[in-house]
This record gives C-alpha cells, sequence and structure tokens, in this order.
C-alpha cells in the first residue's frame, strides 16, 4: 500500500520563455537566454 502511490508521481510542468520561447521550469532562471520576470539575471554565451 505504502508503494502504490509512487507510480502517481508527475515530472515538472515545463512552461515557455517569453524571451527566446525555449522550455524551462516555471519560477526558475531560463537555461537558454538568463532571464527570469523579464530581467535578465545571468548572461549566456553562445555555445559554438
Amino acid at each position: 500500500m505504502r508503494r502504490a502511490y509512487n507510480s502517481v508521481l508527475k515530472l515538472p510542468q515545463l512552461s515557455t520563455c517569453p524571451q527566446c520561447a525555449a522550455p524551462y521550469i516555471p519560477h526558475r532562471v531560463c537555461p537558454a537566454c538568463g532571464f527570469y520576470k523579464g530581467r535578465q539575471v545571468i548572461s549566456v554565451t553562445a555555445k559554438a
């Protein structure tokens, strides 16, 4: 009975970034562009 609830667990939902439209976890900095709540928090270098 205790282990029956483990199959109900879900993966975290993803949102789309309003700056770059990349998927990211809500309430976190976007890993693609570095924006959070319309402000740039971290600078992200382009991978080439």
